[in-house]
């Protein structure tokens, strides 16, 4: 290997990656096998590429194209060197409106171009759920499909020609009439007509073997459009010269309800003659919610265009007068349709967790049936999955005949995997008989390709080995895959992870409390890895910043999954690989929420620094901003905070400060404030007002020491509504709730001093001991509150969300914690739920900001938003994370990642706000960046209303 490296390094100008990060990257993508790659190159250019070739050649070393690593069937994976095009050959490099062509490198994601062509009216046909991250060379080696391949065909329709590199090195131009046809494939071809004019399924999402029909003299010759769906097997794609369509100006999205997923099935392909542009069914298993559906207990998702509004919805109503249907709904506004199809395109993460949370896998994942036959293909596959045992809930493009679905199979002990062995076998036939394609979209890979010859037979299987040795006589590219493949139960990705459970701090009661189960939830769908976030979402700040998969949630994921297999990263919590990866995680929780599948990296990363850790030195920022509520605590009670402001203005002391307290020299050090909130809580008297219903608001760290002032706010607005606030205890023992500090004598002379606190900054920083027992002893402090009805409100979003799951998690043996975690409000949800005939003063200000990433993952903002609605704060609030994340931005070393993060959403919306907009950010971590990068106050919603009051 050594060898290989050092010429691969002479000869490629692009990066070259041998180390344990770039293999642990690539070992996987989004299906059930793993290889371990010897390296990742990520070329140039054609020339790399060659270079590359050339060099593997000589060492005998196989090669494997990777796009965006979304492939079902594990033809993205490889034990040789892997091929990178996203982080260089991914140009957009032109696009002719007139003559409705692109040109693009097969590493430019789908959307990009998407984006470019809208401009001209334009757009690629093809689109797969994974358009915001999959690329069109990965789409051209699968010929994707996606929902809109009943008006469009799929992406071997919308080639026009190819620029190729053979395992030899030559280039090639592949095209229609023979065009850049290999030496030795028309000779095949013309030797095997009668075989290819009767030996291929006539369907139109036949993706399963090797294209040799489009060969043919009447379809062309097409060299270009045989190439599709070769899976990396032939040659490796440079370039290409796409066909675009027009896009309709106006849409409509027809979306009918059916009492099950046959009634669906079978109602299909009689809407096709209407001219739809996607026909799409799901059933209710897969949607978390039917809010926003018509009845039924299965839906199809029909689409239809027009010049204007009103002709997308004629054709809509048209298709739902001609439908049988229980219920429909007609959808013309974008923002309606995109959440709808945000379902559908959810799904394939969706599916991967039973209803009972037991886990589902891919493998039969797209096998396609002529349309016609669709109901009927559908009862012989539920048939099949109750023979054996099995559940899964299929969805898909029905209107193609095509289905997806993933099956709880047990891909763990010997006797489930001989069962997925039998169930596949079992299950081509059933495809065969109804006239169907083991694959109709993903590809064979190694999940289908050993079941060719029940599909096409021997004689035929036989004829793709010699077309692929025509390409590719050395058998570089892609071994494996189509041809001679690996069996389909080998190279499972699950066989590498310990069976017993690993021992862990959190409960994970989504996984059983199985760390390994919580990070087999990461199937490699990617939705991490979009450069652009929609709407409120949040994940992936980090890889948006660096663009770098080590920084993605698949990519810590991956990394996290081999530390388990311990073959690759050897040395388990204490590997330096995961701890490098996790370093620019910012704890966002954006793909708690986001993420299909629910990874939880923010508590993974917790989970993992404290092992890493446990016994050893810490970095300094962990004991400077993992223990800030101690030295914050420290200060009041001593009253220095204008002492500590004083130092902290005098640059050189503060230089020193910061570089032992392992903190950005970049930033500046917050002010502290000069009088806490509780202290002016108890000068204020300490007692609640008479009457109303009785809250608990949260003293929380920032409120009380950094930014009292959204206390104070917080209380004058919550009296003006109404209700009665107090404090937590602050006396362990025999407390009284309601006034914040008893004093009675006996309390007095029996109880510890303490104040509560939702360990957020420990388990930030993977001090979950530490964290634990802060919990604790917050637990006990608010017992006598949980002997009450009273809600607890919090005011800091990231300490509720903290309480809301953290808590509860890792006290998970504690059943208080659950308690405590049910009793917390947001502000915007305890004016809602405990003072609902209140109406808030009149703002009538544009507003702008951010929503709290904690916000938007574990509590939602459906209150906050009902609240700024009802006084008249109009506009939405970007999403994103603000990037300093607590003490994520103020740590040395990750200033230029927090920066970049705050320019993916939050500053420009802020930038471009109208004169005198509002700027809200509940958070003071978001208020904190806002300041030090822009030079702007943001202001929490209590502040905002409070103000209005007077």
């Amino acid at each position: 290997m050594t060898d290989l490296e050092a010429a691969l390094r002479r000869a490629v100008r692009g990066e070259v990656g041998f180390d344990t990060t770039s293999r642990a990257l690539t070992t996987m993508d989004a299906s059930n096998y793993r290889r371990v790659p010897l390296g990742v190159v990520a070329p140039r250019d054609a020339d790399d590429v060659a270079a590359v070739l050339e060099v593997c050649r000589e060492h005998a070393v196989p090669v494997v194209a990777r796009g965006g690593g979304t492939s079902i069937a594990g033809q993205a994976t490889g034990t040789g060197v892997v091929l990178d095009f996203t982080r260089h050959m991914n140009r957009l490099v032109g696009i002719d409106p007139e003559a409705r062509t692109a040109v693009v490198q097969p590493g430019v994601v789908l959307d990009r171009l998407q984006d470019a062509a809208a401009p001209h009216g334009l757009r690629f046909g093809p689109d797969p759920s994974t358009h915001s991250r999959c690329t069109l060379g990965g789409m051209i080696g699968n010929n994707s499909c996606g929902s809109h391949s009943v008006a469009w065909g799929t992406t071997a329709d919308s080639v026009r020609e190819l620029s190729v590199l053979t395992a030899r090195g030559r280039r090639l131009r592949l095209g229609q009439e023979w065009a850049g046809a290999p030496e030795g494939l028309r000779e095949l071809v013309d030797g095997e007509l009668a075989r290819l004019r009767t030996g291929f399924p006539d369907l139109p999402r036949r993706i399963s073997g090797y294209a040799l029909d489009a060969l043919l003299p009447e379809r062309g010759a097409d060299v270009a459009r045989s190439f599709c769906g070769s899976e990396g097997t032939l040659g490796v794609l440079t370039e290409a010269v796409v066909r675009l369509v027009e896009s309709p100006r106006a849409r409509a999205l027809a979306v009918l309800g059916y009492a099950d997923e046959a009634g669906a099935a079978e109602a299909a392909a009689g809407l096709l003659p209407l001219g739809p542009l996607t026909v799409e069914g799901m059933a209710v298993d897969l949607v978390p919610s039917t809010r926003g559906l018509p009845r039924g207990g299965a839906w199809l998702f029909v689409e239809t265009g027009g010049d204007t509004e009103a002709e997308a919805r004629a054709r809509a109503e048209a298709v739902v007068r001609a439908a049988d249907v229980v219920d429909a709904l007609v959808v013309t506004d974008p923002g309606g349709q995109r959440t709808l199809w945000r379902i559908r395109e959810d799904a394939s993460g969706t599916a991967t967790r039973m209803p009972d949370g037991s886990e589902a896998w891919p493998g039969w994942e797209d096998c396609a049936v002529p349309p016609v036959r669709l109901g009927g293909y559908l009862r012989d596959f539920r048939r099949l999955l109750t023979a054996h045992g099995l559940r899964g809930t299929p969805y898909g493009h029905f209107g193609d005949g095509c289905i997806h679905v993933r099956i709880d199979f047990d891909l763990l002990s010997a006797d489930g995997v001989a069962r997925f062995r039998r169930f596949s076998q079992e299950l081509a036939d059933v495809v065969v008989a109804h006239g169907g394609s083991l694959s109709g979209e993903h590809g064979d890979g190694q999940a289908r390709a050993e079941l060719l010859p029940r599909m096409y037979g021997a004689e035929t299987v036989a004829l793709f080995e010699r077309a692929k040795a025509v390409w590719d006589p050395d058998d570089l590219l892609n071994p494996g895959m189509l041809v001679r493949p690996a069996p389909l139960d080998a190279n499972l990705r699950f066989s590498v992870l310990p069976r017993e459970p690993v021992d862990v701090e959190f409960g994970y009661p989504s996984d059983g409390g199985d760390f390994s189960a919580a990070v087999r939830r990461c199937v490699g769908v990617a939705k991490c890895r979009t450069t652009s976030v929609s709407g409120a979402g949040v994940m992936c700040p980090s890889f948006r910043a660096t663009g770098e998969e080590a920084h993605s949630t698949r990519g810590r994921a991956r990394l996290l999954h081999e530390m388990l297999a311990g073959e690759l990263v050897t040395d388990g919590w204490r590997s330096t690989e995961v701890r490098d990866a996790l370093d620019l995680c910012l704890s966002c929780k954006g793909c708690r929420s986001d993420c299909p599948v629910e990874v939880d990296m923010a508590t993974y990363k917790a989970e993992f620094l404290h092992h890493h850790y446990a016994g050893r030195r810490r970095p300094a920022a962990h004991y400077a901003m993992g223990w800030l509520p101690v030295w914050l605590r420290w200060a009041a009670r001593t009253r220095t905070a204008p002492v500590v402001n004083a130092l902290a203005s005098v640059r050189p002391l503060a230089a020193v400060a910061k570089r032992l307290g392992g903190i950005a020299r970049e930033r500046e050090v917050p002010r502290l404030a000069g009088e806490t909130f509780s202290r002016w809580w108890r000068r204020r008297g300490g007692r609640p007002t008479e009457g109303g219903h009785l809250v608990v608001l949260w003293p929380d760290t920032f409120t009380e020491h950094l930014s009292p002032s959204v206390g104070r706010a917080a209380v004058r607005v919550l009296e003006a509504a109404g209700l009665r606030v107090a404090l937590p205890p602050t006396l362990r023992g025999r407390a009284v709730v309601g006034d914040g500090t008893s004093r009675s004598p006996l309390a007095l002379l029996t109880a510890r001093r303490g104040q509560v606190c939702c360990g957020l900054t420990y388990v930030s920083t993977g001090q979950l001991d530490r964290a634990r027992a802060v919990m604790r002893r917050t637990l006990d402090l608010m017992a006598p509150v949980l002997e009450t009805s009273a809600p607890v409100v919090v005011l800091e979003p990231s300490c509720a969300a903290a309480l809301r799951t953290d808590l509860p998690e890792l006290l998970h043996d504690d059943p208080r914690a659950a308690r405590l975690s049910a009793r917390v409000l947001t502000f915007a949800e305890a004016l809602e739920r405990h003072a609902p005939d209140w109406a808030p003063p009149e703002v009538n200000l544009p507003a702008v900001g951010q929503t709290h990433c904690h916000q938007h993952a574990v509590l939602g903002d459906a209150a906050d938003r009902r609240l700024r609605e009802s006084a008249g704060l109009t506009g939405e609030l970007s999403g994103g994370c603000c990037g300093l994340a607590g003490n994520f931005g103020f740590e040395a070393g990750h200033y230029e990642v927090s920066a970049a993060c705050a320019e993916d959403q939050l500053l420009p919306a802020v930038r471009e706000a109208p004169d005198g907009a509002v700027v809200l950010a509940d958070g003071l971590s978001c208020r904190t960046q806002l300041e030090q990068l822009a030079g702007v106050r943001g202001r929490h919603l209590a502040e905002v209303l409070a103000e209005r009051l007077d």
